[in-house]
């Protein structure tokens, strides 16, 4: 009998460090929700180049626009969280700084930076060591050039990417120098809550890339929050679900378009399409922040 009421006196013992470790879990969780609502999830928009698409029919699947150009804006943005920060995307590559536009070998765009990194982060009192995480819409080169900056930085990218960028192939092209020093690498399966609060929420939008991805971002005072990635280029595209030529496959572009969709309307969010010169110019850019 005594071992009987002993083995009962573990199992409740048992039972209520359990009960208790939930109810601690549930504490925090609603103690960090409560933080990021009080604190704000702050985002910055930064300059990460201007690119100018010098034929502006590779962006459909016919002649359309063809004999037409268009320069797009190349922003980064910071992501602040009680939490963390993250950093999503990084421009161009910091070698165009200080140097004439460079056109690219097929003649598609032209492309050109003015300010560094490191410059626009010294304006927040930031150096690249202060970011957690580092993740990217897709892995081409205007949204890759100065990843390797963020080396310290856990990269969160999906499995689908990371195959693709790391291929054999794509070791043989210019995108993957950009990212080759980013070797502490969480692979994600699609959408991923940065801090786990909903307020920061990478969402999986395969198409462009296979595993390209927007980001979904709650502000307390500025609302829900949508940055595109190349899910759409400019606004005409996304009125039209135009699907550029080159796009990695074109079904599973009109699948995220659809889902995208569902969701801005949904989450009555705004939406900022990252190569608009528009949309970026609506963002303030540091040291303002949305929050």
């Amino acid at each position: 009998m005594k071992k009987i009421i002993l083995l009962l006196a573990i199992a409740l013992s048992f039972t209520s460090c359990k009960d208790a470790e939930k109810k601690d879990a549930e504490s925090n969780q609603e103690i960090t929700e409560t933080k990021a609502q009080e604190d704000g999830v702050k985002l910055y928009a930064l300059d990460g180049g201007t690119v100018k698409a010098n034929m502006l029919e590779i962006f459909s699947q016919g002649d359309m626009y063809k004999g037409e150009s268009k320069t797009f804006a190349d922003a980064f943005y910071i992501i602040e969280h009680p939490k963390g920060r993250l950093l999503w995307d990084a421009g161009l590559a910091e070698g165009l700084v200080g140097q004439e536009p460079f056109t690219t070998p097929n003649g598609a765009f032209t492309v050109s930076r003015q300010d560094s990194v490191a410059s626009q982060l010294a304006e927040l009192k930031l150096t690249p060591q202060d970011f957690d995480y580092i993740a990217l819409s897709h892995t081409h080169f205007d949204h890759s050039g100065s990843a390797s900056k963020f080396a310290n930085s856990t990269w969160l990218v999906q499995e689908s990417e990371y195959g693709f960028i790391t291929s054999e192939e794509q070791k043989k092209g210019d995108n993957y120098p950009a990212i080759a020093a980013l070797t502490n690498v969480k692979k994600l399966n699609g959408d991923f809550d940065v801090f786990g609060d909903g307020t920061v929420v990478i969402k999986s939008m395969p198409g462009h890339t296979p595993g390209h991805q927007v980001l979904f971002l709650k502000l307390e005072n500025a609302g829900s929050i949508l940055l595109t990635g190349d899910l759409y280029h400019f606004q005409e595209n996304r009125d039209n679900k135009g699907v550029p030529s080159f796009n990695y496959d074109v079904e599973a572009t009109l699948k995220s378009m659809e889902i995208f969709e569902v969701l801005a309307k949904e989450e009555n969010a705004d939406v900022f399409i990252q190569h608009s010169k528009e949309d970026f110019n609506r963002l303030p850019k540091y040291p303002k922040y949305l929050d």
